[in-house]
């Protein structure tokens, strides 16, 4: 692993510098405005891959933006790992909320990252991390140590639900035959307490549309005679939760897996500092369902929460309206045994059973995803803490993620294999947010720990 390492230290500018042309390409999967950039985006991450060292790379068509495959077989009879990103970004929008252009990267210190971070849509969320496996390959590669069979999908419709990733992995199950997926899109707890997340929560993302009268009204007119359909919203939404911050759906909990009070204990001891957590958001007091610890609300218990929400007049000044319609985007996070198509079912009846007189309600799912939980005594999962331990002189903790990431449960399903959730970012790295930013530490970090992976794996 010497020579890995090495060659790594020796090409640190460059591996930053090709990071900050794929950031500089604003690939929103989200907006079809931003459709030729997520295409150019592709192709890049092909062209690297070829570079690296990879065979039969390839962008292999969809119903919606290809997926990038690339593979290096050195043996049959070696095991083989299939690594997993996307190179599709958040929208960057509020865009007058960033420091600097969400798709110009700079480098600038903070107090989390002394070194400095890498600030740009996607640094951390995904670009970052993927490429991190791209280098890390080349490096193995180009010093003749790569230990085991390496296999690359790489996709672009991530952030927008991966509707067209199922699709590809039951068409390719032969191609994409492996021993296990390894991905980096999770955190760490910290930079000097590493982790490794075992468990991922579900998703159901729906969009409700309340519709009162037929037309804007004159407030004035009209106010005080008509439903008022943000009105209406707003208390629907309220409604959600009880005075504990119980969601209020029927059925909602019935199906959600409980912890006994040792696995409670044993999620409890990571370490978490309320006073830095609220220090860092700029809050006076954290929130959530009664009974529960921070960790606990994050990782292991569903929630609810309203996304965005809109209708009548935003613009400049004043404009004394009685809006036709209001809406509201609304995610909920599914822990195990919830089915995110039982809970999108759930919501909508509820929600059109609470509407008052006078508005009609519209709801539409978006996407949705299964809660997963990954095993901490697999061959895989030993080798990515035997991998962490030895970079950074510490055992990761088993942590469980409170992001969704719907693939795991599909790879599962769909190609028999579990995942190992090796992450490098940081909570705090404002993912999906303004000023978005991914840790030099952490970056580079990463690089230096996946072909110890690969080598735990082989052996």
């Amino acid at each position: 692993m010497e020579q890995v390492q090495s060659f790594i230290t020796e090409n640190k500018q460059r591996f930053l510098d090709e990071l900050f042309d794929l950031l500089r390409i604003p690939s929103v999967s989200a907006d079809p405005a931003y459709k030729n950039d997520v295409i150019l985006t592709a192709e890049k991450v092909a062209e690297h891959l070829r570079n690296a060292g990879a065979d039969k790379v390839e962008l292999c068509q969809t119903a919606g933006y290809p997926i990038v495959y690339g593979e290096k077989i050195i043996d049959p009879s070696k095991p083989t790992v299939l690594v997993y990103g996307h190179y599709d970004v958040q929208p960057a929008d509020p865009i007058d909320l960033w420091t600097s252009p969400p798709f110009e990267p700079v480098i600038r210190k903070t107090e989390i990252h002394p070194d400095g971070a890498i600030f740009a849509r996607g640094s951390c969320d995904d670009k970052g991390q993927m490429f991190m496996h791209v280098k890390a390959f080349e490096a193995m590669w180009k010093t003749g140590s790569l230990p085991c069979n390496v296999k690359f999908m790489i996709e672009g419709e991530e952030e927008v639900g991966s509707n067209n990733l199922g699709p590809f992995c039951i068409a390719n199950k032969e191609r994409l035959k492996a021993d296990v997926v390894l991905i980096s899109d999770t955190s760490i707890i910290a930079n000097d307490c590493p982790s490794i997340d075992s468990g991922l929560r579900g998703l159901s993302y729906v969009e409700v549309e309340v519709t009162g009268p037929n037309r804007d009204l004159h407030s004035g007119v009209y106010g005080g005679g008509v439903t008022n359909p943000i009105n209406a919203l707003a208390k629907m939404i309220a409604s959600m939760h009880d005075e504990n911050h119980h969601i209020t759906i029927p059925g909602f909990y019935d199906a959600v897996e409980e912890l006994n009070a040792a696995q409670r204990a044993e999620l409890n001891k990571a370490p978490f500092d309320e006073a830095v957590y609220t220090k860092d958001l700029n809050i006076d007091a954290v929130h959530g369902e009664k009974g529960y610890t921070t960790l606990e609300r994050t990782g292991i218990r569903p929630t609810l929460d309203c996304n965005g929400i809109w209708g009548g007049y935003i613009g400049e000044g004043a404009k004394t309206v009685l809006p036709s319609k209001a809406f509201a985007k609304i995610s909920m996070r599914l822990v195990p045994n919830q089915s995110s198509d039982k809970i999108t079912e759930l919501f909508k009846n509820h929600f059109e059973s609470i509407a008052p007189a006078g508005v009609k309600v519209e709801v539409r799912p978006h996407h949705g995803g299964e809660p997963v939980v990954t095993p901490t005594d697999s061959k895989a999962y030993i080798a990515a803490s035997k991998a962490m331990e030895t970079t950074f002189g510490k055992t990761p903790i088993p942590t469980r993620g409170g992001g969704s990431i719907p693939i795991v449960a599909l790879f599962e399903r769909e190609l028999g294999l579990k995942s190992v959730l090796m992450g490098f970012g940081l909570d705090s790295d404002a993912l999906h947010s303004p000023n978005e930013h991914y840790g030099l530490f952490n970056y580079y970090k990463g690089i230096e720990t996946i072909p110890y992976f690969h080598k735990y794996f082989a052996e």
